[in-house]
C-alpha cells in the first residue's frame, strides 16, 4: 500500500515521519516548502512534485492542512484531488477544520467513488513526535476500519465519533474548552503573581500551582500551557499559535451559532486572543495571552 501524506507542517511533519519509520507501507509526501519534504525523503520517503500526484500514486491521502480554505482547495480545487481518478481511494483529512465544509467535501468525494473520513488531531506537538496523538474520527465504519490501525504509528488514541463531521465537532468542542481553560489559568497566574503588590501577600508560585496540578482544578492544560509556557514565559514559535488558535475557536463559534447556543465564555477567550493578536503575538504559542494580563 502507497499512503500519500500532503502538508508537512508543525504536526504533520512529525505525523508523516512515523508513518515512514514504521516501514509498513511506502509514504509518498507533498508540501509546498522544499525543506520539510527533503528530511521525509532523506528518511525514506518519497517526494511528490504536487497534490494531484500525490492522489494518482497513493491509495490513502492524509492531509495536514492550515485550515479549511486550504483544505478545500486540496480536494476539490483545480488542482486538487478530485483533478485526479479517486475511485477507491481514502482521503483522510487532520486538518481542523469546520464541520460543514468537512461534510460538503465528503460528499464530493462520494461521488468520485472515494471514501472521506475527518480525522482531526488533539495533544502537543510533542506527542506528533512520540506518535502519542488523539486522533477523532468521523466516518462510515467501514473507512473507519480501513484507517484505524494505519494510524497506530502517529496515534495512541483513535476514536470512531460518528459519521463524517463528527471529528470535526469533537475537536471543535475540545480546543474550544482548552482554550477557555488557558485563559482561566491565564487570570489565575496574574491574579496570584499580583497578590505581592496589592495585598502585601507573597505567594511561591511553584506551591500554589502544583497544589492546584492535585486538586479539583488539575488538568492537561494546567501541566502542559501553564507550567511549561505561561509560568515561564515561555511561547516558541511553529508551535500552536494565537492566529490558529483564532481559527479554530472561530469555527467552534461558528457551530454554536449555528445551533443556536450562545458559547458567551468562548466569546470572552475570542476577544482576548484577538488582543494578543493585534499586540504583536500572531504567531507566538497562544498561552502568550497571558502577557495581556
Amino acid at each position: 500500500m502507497i499512503i500519500g501524506f500532503i502538508g508537512l507542517g508543525v504536526m504533520g511533519e512529525p505525523m508523516a515521519t512515523n508513518l515512514v519509520n514504521a516501514a509498513a507501507q511506502e509514504v509518498v509526501v507533498f508540501d509546498q516548502r522544499p525543506e520539510p519534504v527533503a528530511r521525509l525523503v532523506a528518511g525514506g520517503a518519497t517526494a511528490a512534485a504536487s497534490v494531484a500526484e500525490v492522489g494518482e500514486r497513493a491509495e490513502v491521502i492524509m492531509l495536514s492542512l492550515p485550515g479549511g480554505d486550504q483544505l478545500a482547495e486540496v480536494v476539490a480545487g483545480p488542482q486538487g484531488l478530485l483533478s485526479v481518478d479517486v475511485d477507491g481511494k481514502l482521503i483522510v483529512d487532520h486538518t481542523t477544520a469546520p464541520v460543514a465544509l468537512a461534510r460538503e467535501l465528503a460528499q464530493q468525494v462520494w461521488e468520485q467513488g472515494a471514501e472521506y473520513c475527518d480525522a482531526p488531531i488533539a495533544r502537543t506537538r510533542q506527542a506528533a513526535r512520540d506518535g502519542t496523538l488523539s486522533i477523532m474520527v468521523g466516518g462510515s465504519h467501514a473507512a473507519f476500519n480501513r484507517l484505524e490501525p494505519l494510524l497506530k504509528p502517529v496515534a495512541s488514541d483513535v476514536t470512531h465519533c460518528g459519521e463524517v463531521g463528527a471529528g470535526q465537532a469533537t475537536k471543535l468542542l475540545n480546543n474550544m474548552m482548552l482554550f477557555q481553560n488557558v485563559r482561566a489559568l491565564a487570570e489565575a497566574h496574574a491574579i496570584a503573581s499580583k497578590l505581592g503588590e496589592g495585598l502585601d501577600l507573597e505567594l511561591d508560585l511553584d506551591i500554589v500551582f502544583g497544589v492546584i496540578a492535585d486538586a479539583s482544578g488539575g488538568s492537561f492544560a494546567l501541566r502542559n500551557h501553564g507550567m511549561k509556557a505561561m509560568f515561564v514565559d515561555t511561547y516558541p514559535d511553529e508551535a500552536f499559535s494565537t492566529v490558529y488558535a483564532l481559527k479554530d475557536l472561530g469555527y467552534a463559534l461558528e457551530l454554536a451559532a449555528e445551533v443556536g447556543v450562545d458559547a458567551a465564555g468562548a466569546e470572552g477567550t475570542k476577544a482576548l486572543m484577538e488582543a494578543t493578536r493585534d499586540a504583536g503575538f500572531d504567531q507566538e504559542y497562544f498561552p502568550v495571552m497571558r502577557r495581556l494580563l
